[in-house]
């Protein structure tokens, strides 16, 4: 048997296998030739194990993954994985074997392993799975409860709503589904963008897979085989965007130590033992730090102990140990110490994974393997995380709209905010059966809005992108593949109004702040690149979030409580008001805050100095990178945060994009190969290699790179002998 990897004119993996197995271990090979700097840091991550060579700057993401199990919830699934399903278990097993192939070549021609003193490592069968949890640990947004907890404590349950929108840290998602009747060749077309924290190389990663069952081609994530949110298999395609519900939980705990151990109060009144086990995080040119593991019934401690938030790290054990169970009068325990002031709590989350060992995977074959929208719709029962709307289509016309994943059924506090694990009444009760939606006219939307996941969810997208593709859609009546390019790209900023209400309504102003008023009014309220007055329009909308965000009502809620680093993007609260400002502008009554005077000192204190240059001078890509280059400068962008055109500022912080579309995609029911693709930066993660930015001016400028299926038109690269490779 063999495997044959060929490569299209954007240095596009098409690899070619006489096996699925065979297929994964080819994916996993030229994965790691192309991404093994990416895919090293990502197992690292996974295992708290990044600051070994990333530094300090990497520790605090290091202790939240030892505290929250992640590893080791990962090994779990894949335990359960082999029990439940042994052929997708061996099928991973492939990838992981094609990775360890691939990975000296990688390293090789990666300059950051020299950098660093970095050589690669080994990946283990449950690596994968812990590569998908670490990515998507934080899509459901948990600490966002912790948010609202204080917002709840210092200005009432109010405040929930009024600061209810895609916040910090989260990630979303563009899609659109055109049925037979909406499109010129009378199939369907599915198109869309995934927003994602915007990263070199890339989340995303444009491949094909092919063998005798299938021939999928898609966006991959690296480190996971297969290809299981964005893929066109001939007969049929599927995307996805999140649903943003609320699969997660932090419980406050109450704990206690003992000669033997750690305790925790349940429910019923019993202290409980809990796991405890203390671990060391390397940290290079720092030494070590001691991290302190507990997990309660709820779930791990990522945050205190039982000293209280900022508690004891421990010092460094080989196993974990298990304390006794006790009752509250603690006759038959070991003397505890005094348990803390009900203020001094530790939080638990409990989250899917973590309760049920399965991450999921059991529909990653299937779903290559699909034929049709049932075939989809089948595979995706065995999805868990992160929920997603999913939406395909086939070539017989039939099309798909439905939620996938596991939500807990649970009380509406969960969701809300942290919870009791002392008090009863907040136990998991049961998963939540996903429903399904239709489409209207023929046009489906979702992106990240309140739809068919609102009972799952609390916090929810504005409608301003949904209602923006959905009203640009039904301005014709038929769509090509050619012509939906054009939505992914579209700046208009409907979040705008309620700011520029304000403006016109004020008085009495200097003559400069009333030229700047009427150029704002006269705005087209496109977010271009080349636009001064979207320049001006956000220095405004800065200088109003940094006027309400020093206003003494929000006082207590400019120092975060001491949650770990990781967490605290969730706490800011100049970008919470940032990314809820047209809430706050158009509620009622704001805690007596005089909205009005605001935008006018505003607006006068930018009319002495407006910008001059376009949106895009200040309105940059600003990619993660692992290890920080510089001096670097990126291009400019056109959009912002509640365009089609996601690319998403902090107003009040930053002008520049972190988070944006991490790719773009058209897939053609009708004819395969008329569908289109992009990613921001390229299919090479080596830096200075041809492939690496390459794709980035096409992104830029909106166009996409059009998918190429015939393998006449590919240029092969590398021959695999199945037999030696597995000498």
């Amino acid at each position: 048997m063999t495997t044959e990897t060929y490569r299209d004119a954007w240095g596009i993996p098409h690899l070619r296998a006489t096996s699925a197995r065979e297929l994964a271990r080819a994916q996993g090979r030229v994965t790691a030739v192309d991404r093994a700097w990416q895919l090293e840091v990502e197992r690292h991550r996974a295992q708290g194990t990044s600051a070994s060579f990333l530094g300090a700057s990497a520790l605090p993401w290091d202790v939240f993954a030892r505290r929250a199990r992640l590893d080791d919830t990962a090994r779990r699934c894949f335990a359960a994985l082999e029990r439940r399903d042994p052929e997708t278990a061996d099928w991973v097993r492939a990838y992981v074997d094609g990775v360890n192939a691939g990975l000296p070549e990688g390293a090789a021609r990666t300059p950051e392993f020299a950098r660093v003193g970095l050589a690669p490592g080994r990946w283990e069968p449950w690596t994968p799975l812990g590569v998908w949890l670490g990515t998507h640990i934080l899509f459901a947004g948990f600490p966002a409860k912790l948010w609202r907890e204080e917002a709840i404590r210092h200005l009432g349950p109010d405040a929930v709503g009024l600061f209810a929108t895609d916040g910090p840290g989260t990630a979303g998602s563009n899609g659109w589904l055109l049925s037979g009747t909406r499109t010129t060749t009378g199939l369907p077309l599915l198109a869309g963008d995934p927003h994602r924290f915007l990263e070199e190389p890339g989340v995303y990663q444009q491949i094909r897979l092919s063998c005798p069952e299938f021939d999928v081609i898609g966006l991959a994530v690296p480190g996971v085989p297969g290809m299981a949110h964005f893929a066109h298999t001939g007969p049929v395609a599927w995307s996805i965007t999140n649903a943003m519900a609320d699969y997660q939980d932090l419980y406050r705990e109450r704990l206690r130590r003992t000669g033997a151990g750690v305790e925790a109060l349940g429910p019923e009144g019993v202290w409980q033992r809990a796991v405890r086990c203390v671990e060391v995080v390397e940290v290079a040119g720092e030494g070590a730090v001691e991290v302190e593991v507990i997990e309660t019934e709820r779930g791990p401690v990522i945050a205190g102990g039982p000293e209280g938030l900022g508690g004891l790290e421990g010092a460094e054990v080989r196993t974990c140990e298990v304390s006794e169970t006790s009752d509250l009068d603690g006759e038959d325990a070991p003397s505890p110490l005094p348990l803390p002031a009900a203020h001094a709590t530790a939080l638990a989350l409990r989250y899917p994974p973590r309760v049920t060992e399965d991450l999921g995977f059991s529909a990653l074959l299937p779903l290559l393997r699909a034929r049709t929208v049932t075939d989809v719709d089948h595979a995706l029962d065995a999805w868990t995380e992160p929920v997603n709307v999913v939406q395909a289509a086939d070539t017989t016309g039939a099309v798909l709209h439905r939620i996938a994943g596991r939500v807990p059924v649970r009380p509406r506090a969960n969701s809300l905010r942290l919870v009791p694990a002392w008090e009863k009444g907040h136990e998991w009760q049961g998963w939540h059966t996903p429903p399904y939606a239709t489409s209207d006219n023929g046009i489906a939307v979702m992106a990240n809005q309140r739809g068919p996941a609102a009972p799952l969810g609390i916090e929810f997208a504005p409608p301003h992108r949904a209602d923006r593709i959905r009203t640009l859609l039904e301005q014709r009546p038929t769509w090509s593949a050619t012509d939906l390019p054009a939505i992914h790209t579209d700046t208009h900023l409907a979040s705008a109004a309620p700011l520029l209400d304000h403006l016109a309504a004020l008085t009495t102003l200097t003559p400069e702040a009333t030229r700047l008023r009427d150029r704002l009014l006269s705005w087209n309220r496109h977010m271009d690149a080349d636009s001064t007055e979207a320049a001006v329009y956000a220095a405004l909308r800065t200088a109003v979030v940094r006027r309400l965000a020093a206003h003494p009502a929000f006082g207590p809620l400019t120092e975060p409580p001491a949650y770990p680093e990781v967490l605290l993007p969730w706490m800011s609260l100049t970008a919470r008001i940032g990314f809820a400002l047209e809430h706050l502008l158009k509620t009622e009554e704001l805690y007596g805050i005089d909205r009005r005077e605001t935008v006018r000192a505003a607006l006068e204190e930018i009319a002495t100095a407006p910008p001059t240059t376009p949106w895009s001078d200040t309105h940059r890509v600003a990619p993660w990178r692992a290890l920080p280059e510089g001096p670097y400068t990126e291009p400019g962008l056109a959009g912002d945060h509640d365009c089609v055109n996601c690319t998403t500022a902090v107003p009040g912080i930053t002008d520049l994009a972190a988070r944006g579309p991490a790719a773009r995609y058209v897939w053609d029911l009708n004819d395969r190969e008329n569908s289109r693709w992009i990613v921001p930066f390229g299919a090479d993660g080596v830096p200075g290699s041809p492939h690496h930015r390459d794709q980035l001016p096409l992104w830029l400028g909106g166009d996409m790179a059009q998918v190429v299926t015939d393998w006449t038109r590919l240029t092969l690269e590398h021959t695999d002998l199945a037999e030696e490779a597995h000498a």
